[in-house]
């Protein structure tokens, strides 16, 4: 299987995704029920975090497709620029739904501001999505578009300059390569810093600090991942070359989904938070800490040993 293959299997999850959790949402704000709202926050932030490969495999995806016959390169381009709006805004709501989820774990209910804003971004982002799919399905099935020209680009595709964009911050500007890295490594400081304190007191370290306390420290380890996720696709878009075909790269990204998955846990379940002072967390807990603390070090691994590990470099 080539990741063309795994474009296609990964690009329907992002607009369906988005849209049973509206739906889910709808329902929940007009039933004032707080387990439609979990639900429907959960997994819009699954759908965020799976939308992180859809895209990046997607570039691998078009340079297996570019030279085929009958492809539009119009189209193709038109796609990647779509993609990586509705891939910024799906972001964007996932990380607001995070903390609502964040927010009802500290009050015991959720923000009816926030839960709004969670829904206009998410229908925002249920368009953008919609739009970018129509436009890929139309780079090998032209006869989706009503357009007169099939191969001309669609009035109606929104999207960045993803081309522009890398090349701004591979060369187009002296310092922006420079200043993607000092912003990535204090983001990362910023998450490894939460992620230890936060671990450690599951593991038994501390144990004088309810969890309750140390659940604080989340939103900034939110703010680090959310500086390495930014920064790290500005390197991205700046030379894809070297990460489509790496695959250390690969391998980080599967870390970061479980990473994802498990920092999920610590911040909806009941079984953390129920920890007071001079408590022992249950060897379950424990297992997901140090599970979460591995996983972090096998993301750091991998991401220092990218220029070293594979061809790509």
């Amino acid at each position: 299987m080539t990741l063309a293959h795994l474009h296609l299997l990964l690009n329907h999850f992002p607009v369906i995704g988005s849209m049973i959790a509206l739906i889910l949402l709808l329902a929940a704000i007009i039933g004032n029920s707080n387990d439609l709202k979990l639900a429907s926050l959960i997994l819009l932030l699954a759908t965020a975090l799976i939308t992180i490969p859809t895209y990046m495999s997607g570039k691998a995806a078009e340079s297996d497709i570019r030279q085929l016959p009958n492809v539009s390169q119009k189209l193709i381009v038109a796609h990647e620029n779509a993609a990586l709006l509705a891939y910024l805004f799906m972001e964007i709501t996932g990380a607001i739904s995070w903390f609502s989820l964040w927010q009802f774990r500290r009050n015991s209910r959720f923000g009816p501001r926030t839960i709004s804003v969670v829904f206009a971004f998410g229908l925002l982002t249920l368009g953008l999505m919609a739009n970018a799919a129509t436009i890929g399905g139309a780079v090998r099935h032209p006869e989706m578009l009503a357009a007169a020209d099939a191969f001309a680009v669609p009035g109606v595709a929104l999207g960045l300059n993803a081309i522009a964009i890398g090349h701004f911050f591979a060369g187009g500007a002296r310092w922006a390569w420079a200043t993607c890295q000092t912003l990535h490594f204090m983001g990362l400081s910023l998450l490894l810093g939460t992620v230890f304190v936060v671990d450690l007191r599951l593991l038994g370290m501390m144990r004088s600090i309810p969890f309750s306390a140390v659940h604080r420290l989340l939103p900034w380890g939110m703010l680090g991942f959310s500086l390495n996720l930014f920064t790290g696709m500005c390197y991205f878009l700046g030379a894809p070359e070297q990460y489509i075909h790496n695959p250390t790269f690969y391998w980080k990204m599967v870390l970061v989904m479980i990473a994802g998955a498990n920092a999920t846990y610590l911040t909806v379940f009941d079984g953390p938070w129920a920890l007071r002072s001079n408590e022992d967390a249950p060897v379950q807990i424990k297992c997901v800490a140090a599970s979460t603390i591995l996983l972090w070090v096998g993301v750091l691994f991998c991401g220092l040993m990218l220029p070293f590990l594979g061809n790509a470099f």
